[in-house]
């Protein structure tokens, strides 16, 4: 009826009040500007305290410092593993309340946590330093309880909004049309922009605050922050477009794999080459019900021939009749399948990011910090990637990728596995710089005879932020890259869970560089008198040593990569036409 009046639909999408989306009123780059302001608040929640939460464990909560050092490593990768909840939960229900529900939860853990450091009583007494003999108390009974629970609140909230914001705000664009996914590319850069934007006013202002006000102030300026993008994301409702759920994506996924690994050891006909069972009518009704598909077919049975396992779930085994699949949904397992390779080369990349949080911080700390006049605190380099990144962000949109285009002729002008390749190559980079620049360092310990003092070396600590730019700019060309590529090469019933991927690689990341740093004190320690990594003072480490492993993993990791992003076949690259005709499929002939 609404075609009558002259209205055209957008096909699978509503708006919030879960009518149909009218073109011209839903999506476009107006309401995917309300989610670039709403994430500008929300990371900047979140990192205002986890940048600083080891202060606040050690110093007001009693906590040790390795285990302060644990509870926020814990909570932070924690944080990034949830996204994966997240997409899961946004593509069986939808982006838009799933981020409401997230944002409402994280708001619930930051007000925990902000009366807890408001309110005496509700935290353990802050331990006297002047009381040496006497142990600090740490935190127990009801105040831990209410400390975890804000914390993982706050995780869980995190997750939720990692894992749906991204795809709500990339869903706003026509991917049919070449502009829209210009548009669509654009949102990328801009979301990596407002993460550096939010991430700027955590790690200086609100940081500051938190040390020299109090952490109430801190709390409370995320709580109001990220009810702030709450109230933000709401008054753009009327402007969204909701893509409609087609069910569990882990649903269709443990459905295939099941089916796949039954017909392998229970085979209960004599074919065993799904390409046979192609040919019946069922299975061809289901992959094309016009004629003039010929080829497309063969395509799909050509592609399908790469994973012959998982294609065995096509086989239609009459012993278990509801483990029968459709092309359609063994297809977009193999595509989710595909994508794991490109994930897992980025976990590398991340590991070289979390030395920018560690050693990085104790290199610059033994170093001049000023800069004329100005003292800069150590713990403040995080500034420099973040700061690099809100260059680079624009440049890279408004300069680099329309002269790609140019030059290569070409929709994207660089593809979405060249520009994490390049993150990738800039990760080696940056290694070896950061070898040189430690080589450098202890250089002038020596010379200076400093090696064994506590005194700053006279070496200015910009030396280390050339390791912060070429990592800054590794993160920016891969994590919008990775985003990208994980949305427009994944399913549309799994797009959400699998942009959560880039989130997830991040926290392995993480969790790697520890692994690393404990094989190689373990390994080192066996053969020499002391590890690469112990002790107190950083002069006596091995540092470049370990600079130059970090440097080699990368580039063996950098060429694993090439040898999948080689093979990898682009399914946005695809006719729209032949796209939308395998996407539509009937489930049952």
């Amino acid at each position: 009826m609404d075609h009558e009046k002259g209205f055209t639909m957008w096909e699978g999408y509503v708006d919030w009040r879960n009518r149909a989306a009218i073109k011209g009123c839903h999506g476009g780059a107006v309401a995917a500007s309300f989610v670039l302001v709403v994430e500008i608040l929300e990371n900047l929640a979140y990192l205002a305290n986890a940048s600083n939460l080891v202060l606040y464990l050690s110093k007001f909560m009693n906590f040790s410092p390795s285990a302060s050092a644990n509870i926020v490593t814990n909570f932070m990768g924690t944080s990034f593993f949830l996204a994966l909840l997240g997409g899961l939960s946004s593509d069986f229900f939808s982006t838009y309340y799933i981020y409401i529900i997230s944002a409402t939860i994280e708001f619930m853990g930051l007000l925990m946590l902000t009366l807890q450091a408001c309110i005496p009583s509700l935290r353990q007494p802050i331990c006297a330093s002047v009381n040496r003999n006497a142990p600090c108390k740490e935190v127990g009974g009801g105040h831990i309880a209410m400390l975890f629970s804000g914390l993982y609140l706050v995780a869980l909230g995190v997750g939720g909004i990692k894992g749906s914001l991204p795809s709500h705000g990339a869903e706003q664009f026509d991917e049919n049309t070449p502009q829209g996914r210009k548009h669509r590319s654009s949102f990328f850069n801009y979301y990596i922009f407002c993460l550096a934007c939010g991430a700027l006013i955590a790690v200086t202002l609100v940081v500051w605050i938190e040390d020299n006000k109090g952490w109430q102030w801190g709390f409370g300026i995320s709580t109001v922050a990220i009810l702030s993008s709450i109230v933000i994301f709401l008054l753009g409702s009327r402007t969204y477009r909701i893509k409609v759920p087609t069910g569990s994506p882990m649903t269709t996924i443990f459905k295939v794999l099941v089916a796949a690994f039954s017909n392998s050891l229970f085979p209960k006909n004599s074919i065993g080459n799904v390409l046979d069972t192609r040919e019946t009518p069922q299975n061809t009704t289901e992959i094309s019900e016009e004629e003039g598909h010929g080829e497309r077919n063969t395509e799909i049975q050509t592609e399908m021939k790469d994973l012959k396992f998982i294609g065995k779930a096509t086989v239609e085994n009459t012993a278990y009749p509801s483990l029968h699949c459709t092309v359609k949904q063994v297809q977009d397992v193999k595509i989710v399948v595909q994508v794991v390779p490109i994930f897992m080369s980025t976990v590398m990349l991340n590991c070289c990011l979390a030395q920018l949080s560690t050693f990085s911080v104790q290199q610059a700390a033994t170093m001049n910090t000023y800069i004329g006049p100005l003292k800069v605190p150590p713990a403040s380099l995080p500034i420099f990637p973040v700061i690099f990144t809100m260059i680079l962000a624009p440049v890279y949109n408004h300069i680099i990728i329309p002269f790609a285009r140019a030059v290569t002729k070409s929709e994207m002008g660089i593809t979405h596995l060249q520009r994490i390749g390049t993150g990738l190559f800039l990760s080696v980079v940056a290694m070896a710089v950061a070898a040189l620049v430690e080589m450098k360092r202890k250089r002038v310990a020596e010379q200076s005879g400093l090696m064994n003092s506590t005194e700053p070396l006279p070496i200015t600590f910009l030396w280390v932020a050339l390791q912060y730019l070429f990592l800054g700019s590794a993160d920016l060309f891969s994590l919008a890259g990775l985003m990208e590529f994980f949305f427009t090469e994944a399913p549309l019933s799994m797009r959400s869970l699998t942009t959560a991927l880039s989130w997830a690689s991040l926290a392995m990341g993480y969790y790697l560089s520890s692994v690393i740093v404990s094989i190689v004190n373990h390994i080192t320690g066996r053969f020499q008198q002391t590890p690469w990594l112990y002790g107190s003072n950083l002069n006596h480490y091995h540092l470049e040593r370990f600079y130059w492993l970090m440097c080699i993993l990368s580039g063996l990791n950098f060429f694993h990569y090439l040898l999948w992003a080689t093979r990898h076949k682009y399914r946005s690259t695809k006719p729209d036409d032949e796209r939308d005709q395998l996407d539509n499929t009937p489930s049952e002939a």
